[in-house]
């Protein structure tokens, strides 16, 4: 296998970079090693689009973070992808936050983030009536948004995807070695020859480095937990609520969702174990007590489910995106946390033309269509389009998640365009998500799941290799 770019990882960052790459008459593949795009650190995070006022000023954090927020409304119409500029409020408890929020407000103006004001406590009290009683004001950001992480990365990948781009899954890189012209890349056991690569690892980035010898930098990861409420809960409050940050980062926020959730979290602490996601009563505990400091009124009892994901912690305190001193066309798209999910246009912008210095040559392909067009939602349709879409094709009137009301025909649709396990179509559908959170509905996603893939149910997983979700049938 031969191509002229190889991106590592199959998260946000490299997803987009290889969308961009595929406006290009180059030869392009996305590889990784697990099942589905979109496992990593992109599909479990704040899904915030910050406005971008605490990155030191000439920062890549400061500078990508204004780009790539100012880029997300044509990204995400373009990616057929749910994107909500609904604003964000920095809270202040008392006055030494005010001096903190006041600093704030003073950088986002000197890196010209757009909007930036500060609230008095009468003023927020207005604009949110069930944040506490005790702010005495607060920095709101109009710019601020909300998106679904794992649905952009989708996109950018099916966008792709459709514009040339090769996907390798489940090919673990294991080594990479310098040849005439460029590298051989040993993954899942397959050889691939590349003249330039991208590495966008995620928190295994600095692993990929070493493979080239390049040692510059370590990422220790840093977990944040999360709880998601019940749609009841989705209107407590209707902007992006912070606490004042801390050097861990952007403390416990309280969030809408694009899909009518409420989201709170997240802790942050660091780890050594780049695979360790499990949630625990003590960091649920400490989210309970931040979010409740912002919001008294949560009732904790709608809560449907938690989970966590990993930041890969920088040592400078900046995202490395850089050309690597150790291989000519070697480039790293590494330590992207918070706010690489906001700055995600910019960095695979900036990628490419990183690609470009190093020499890769970018000729426009006439054939580049940015239009992806996403599975279309039953629920979100009206009773004429339902309609209609049943007469199209009868799967629409099957109901499988009645939670989210997802049909057959949507979980058809995401199966045949990649997601083959459990996990995946969850992402592409929403199937899952609801108050019962699959109680109902995963046996019959797994018979659709081996009918369509024509194998045994016992061998639909969850998530890929190693979680199967049966093991034998009853006599």
């Amino acid at each position: 296998m031969k191509y002229d770019v190889l991106v590592i990882g199959t998260g946000v960052i490299g997803c987009l970079t290889a969308r961009g790459l595929s406006r290009y008459k180059l030869n392009v593949c996305l590889v990784d090693k697990e099942a589905d795009v979109c496992v990593g650190t992109s599909k479990a995070n704040s899904a915030i689009i910050h406005a971008g006022y605490d990155a030191k000023s000439g920062s890549l954090k400061a500078i990508l973070n204004v780009r790539g927020n100012a880029m997300m409304d044509r990204t995400a119409e373009e990616l057929g992808v749910p994107f909500k500029r609904i604003g964000s409020l920095v809270l202040a408890f008392c006055e030494s936050d005010m001096v903190m929020i006041r600093n704030l407000y003073e950088n986002g103006v000197k890196i010209d983030v757009p909007g930036l004001r500060l609230l008095t406590a009468d003023e927020v009290a207005e604009l949110e009536p069930r944040i506490s009683k005790e702010v005495v004001g607060a920095l709101f950001a109009p710019t601020a948004g909300i998106i679904c992480p794992y649905e952009l990365t989708i996109g950018a990948a099916e966008n792709a995807i459709v514009n040339g781009v090769s996907l390798l899954l489940e090919h673990e890189v294991s080594a990479i070695d310098a040849c005439d012209g460029g590298f051989v890349v040993t993954a899942g056991g397959e050889q691939i020859k590349t003249r330039y690569i991208v590495n966008a690892a995620g928190v295994y980035a600095d692993r990929i480095a070493a493979m080239v010898g390049d040692n510059s930098f370590t990422i220790k990861p840093r977990k944040g937990e999360y709880m998601i409420f019940d749609k009841n809960q989705g209107n407590t409050v209707g902007r992006i609520i912070f606490q004042p940050p801390t050097i861990y980062g952007k403390g416990i926020l309280v969030t809408p969702t694009v899909d009518g959730n409420l989201l709170v979290g997240p802790t942050a602490h660091d780890q050594d174990e780049k695979n360790e996601l499990s949630t625990t009563a003590v960091g649920l505990a400490e989210i309970a007590k931040g979010a409740l400091k912002s919001v008294p009124g949560l009732n904790l009892r709608d809560v449907i489910n938690s989970f966590s994901g990993l930041r890969a912690v920088s040592p400078t305190g900046d995202f490395i995106i850089e050309a690597s001193k150790n291989a000519t066309g070697f480039i790293n798209a590494a330590c992207i946390e918070s706010p690489g999910l906001t700055s995600s246009p910019a960095i695979a912008e900036y990628v490419v033309s990183l690609l470009a210095k190093q020499g890769l040559k970018l000729e426009v392909k006439e054939t580049f269509d940015c239009i992806r067009r996403p599975i279309a939602r039953f629920s979100e349709m009206s009773y004429s389009e339902k309609a209609e879409r049943i007469k199209l094709n009868p799967l629409y009137g099957h109901i499988i998640c009645r939670c989210e009301m997802v049909t057959e025909g949507e979980i058809v649709e995401a199966i045949r365009r990649g997601a083959h396990n459990l996990d995946a179509v969850k992402r592409r559908t929403r199937q899952g998500m609801g108050r019962c959170q699959g109680g109902f509905c995963t046996p019959r996603v797994l018979g659709i799941l081996a009918r369509e893939l024509g194998v045994p149910e016992e061998e639909i997983t969850k998530n890929g290799a190693g979680s199967n979700m049966l093991f034998g049938r009853l006599k």
